[in-house]
């Protein structure tokens, strides 16, 4: 028995012996790249989705199409039917699946939500500049946040608070700056004046602070660039094989440097106004005659490090949702003049009521009742906001099992993708004409269509709705038709106008304009 095994082992000697001999190193690698060619030839012949690479997973095709990324994605999803696998590379734990299938979000957002959460990967890639807020935490700490946000913003003083500081910012600042622009006959890029309303806006109704972004002379906020740098570099580690990534931040090297320096100047702002803050707690013993939101939530149990986190988040969620919305606004009635002008026709009607001349019509402020007749307007822009959404897509982590509605499988730790980019522009969501600009489908018999949250996931669903919904349409509407009032907003032309790969939809380019005052009403 034992010559047989020492015969047997002899003959597998002497085989790799051979093998070892005629087969060449550049043989192995021919048939490794034979077998790649294949699979890829396969997976693209058998799935619809997006093209996912041996090995690399999404990540090549990603990278392929990086320039119009969310337009790859939009148009995969609506060939595979709503919802496809994705992967990233081997040595990563992105993994699961993208849909834009309401009943799958509704599912995965509120039905199952205790089953779902933010994850690790969200947590790794986010967690440097977001530390423990609201925009990256889950469970208790997520909940507690929430509460404390709500409580806050709900609360009669904090709604009329708000509306006083939109209507002095469009007024005193905004509207002030473009007749200095109008004077000079400038172009602006109106996108860039946008966010530093919504950021000065957001700053007051955080902190308690104004930090001028908005003075004639447009000046450098460091905080601001910052805070825009560090989210975009953040994001663009999602396309990014996390071993690569954590290497270059553990060196300090490539991007990953760059990032370091923007979260420490980021850090460094928000901490001093917190510490501020709390030494003014502590000398007066209360500052509840302050507005802001950091203020109010001065008195609770929560850290200096906790109140800097969910006060950064929370900056998050304000500044791009009305600006990039804005901008995009503009954009489209450049595009469909129809639509301004039936804007300006609601604008005039409700104004009329008003027993003014003219010529006061033109310093009109409108008040939070004429706000909300604004019916045209605000169907205006939910359409912008469905084809433009603020943030383009977001995703889940999957704590166990389960089956979505669609039947499609989810194992735990599997990443559940919603794109709200995509979701606007799907064919079984939105019917055939659902890349058409089309403010009419918001409005039945004169009344506004309310939408599903899952359907229209611009300011999310379930649980994690956007609780400052209501505050993104005020702002919206006050700005977009105090402008349209008094100017006519003409884009320059020749520029390219596509949307940014970064956690919201900013536009690459900006949107280069110059303001021409109306003759009159």
């Amino acid at each position: 028995m034992k010559n047989k095994e020492v015969i047997s082992i002899s003959i597998i000697e002497h085989y790799w012996s051979v093998m070892a001999t005629n087969v060449r190193f550049s043989d192995v690698v021919l048939a490794l790249v034979v077998l790649f060619i294949v699979r890829a030839i396969n997976q693209r012949l058998t799935s619809k989705g997006p093209m996912l690479w041996p090995l690399l997973g999404i990540i090549p095709s990603a990278l392929l199409n990086i320039n119009d990324i969310y337009n790859y994605f939009a148009e995969a999803l609506n060939r595979c039917g709503g919802t496809c696998t994705i992967r990233a590379t081997c040595m990563d734990r992105f993994c699961g699946i993208m849909t834009v299938d309401p009943s799958s979000i509704e599912h995965v957002l509120k039905t199952n939500f205790n089953k779902f959460q933010k994850g690790e990967v969200y947590k790794d890639i986010f967690t440097d500049l977001f530390g423990n807020g609201s925009f990256v935490v889950d469970g208790e700490a997520w909940k507690e946040q929430r509460l404390a946000l709500t409580s806050v913003m709900h609360n009669s003083w904090f709604v009329e608070s708000t509306h006083s500081v939109i209507q002095d910012l469009v007024h005193q600042k905004l509207l002030k700056l473009i007749d200095e622009f109008v004077k000079l006959d400038k172009v602006i890029d109106v996108q860039d004046l946008l966010l530093r309303f919504t950021f000065d806006n957001i700053c007051i109704s955080t902190f308690g602070i104004n930090p001028g972004c908005l003075s004639v002379e447009l000046p450098d906020v460091p905080f601001a660039e910052a805070f825009e740098t560090a989210t975009e570099i953040s994001y663009h580690r999602l396309f990014i094989p996390t071993f690569i990534w954590k290497t270059m931040r553990l060196f300090g090297v490539g991007p990953e440097k760059k990032l370091k320096e923007a979260i420490g100047i980021v850090h460094k702002f928000v901490a001093e106004i917190v510490t501020g803050r709390r030494i003014e707690l502590c000398n007066s013993g209360y500052v509840n005659d302050r507005p802001d939101i950091l203020s109010r939530l001065m008195s609770d149990r929560f850290s200096d490090e906790m109140l800097k986190d969910l006060c950064l988040s929370f900056i998050l969620a304000g500044r791009d949702t009305t600006s990039v919305g804005l901008a995009w606004f503009f954009w489209l009635m450049h595009e469909h003049p129809h639509v301004e002008k039936l804007i300006l026709d609601e604008i005039k009607e409700i104004i009329s009521h008003r027993k003014l001349k003219k010529m006061v019509y033109l310093e009109a402020v409108f008040t939070k009742d004429e706000l909300k007749k604004m019916v045209y307007l605000e169907a205006v822009v939910s359409e912008t906001l469905r084809l433009y959404p603020s943030v383009p897509h977001d995703a889940k982590e999957a704590k166990e099992d389960d089956i979505l509605p669609n039947g499609v499988a989810v194992k735990k730790k599997d990443l559940i993708i919603y794109s709200m980019y995509a979701l606007g522009r799907n064919e079984l969501v939105w019917g055939k004409d659902c890349r058409e600009f089309k403010p009419e489908r918001w409005i039945k018999n004169g009344r506004l269509v309310a939408e599903s949250q899952f359907k229209f996931l611009v300011f999310n669903g379930g649980p994690r709705l956007c609780a400052g919904k209501q505050f993104s349409y005020i702002q919206m509407k006050m700005v977009a038709a105090s402008i349209l009032l008094r100017y006519s907003v003409k884009v320059v032309r020749g520029q390219t106008v596509v949307p940014k790969v970064t956690p919201t939809l900013y536009m690459k380019n900006g949107l280069s304009v110059k303001f021409k005052p109306r003759p009159g009403l």
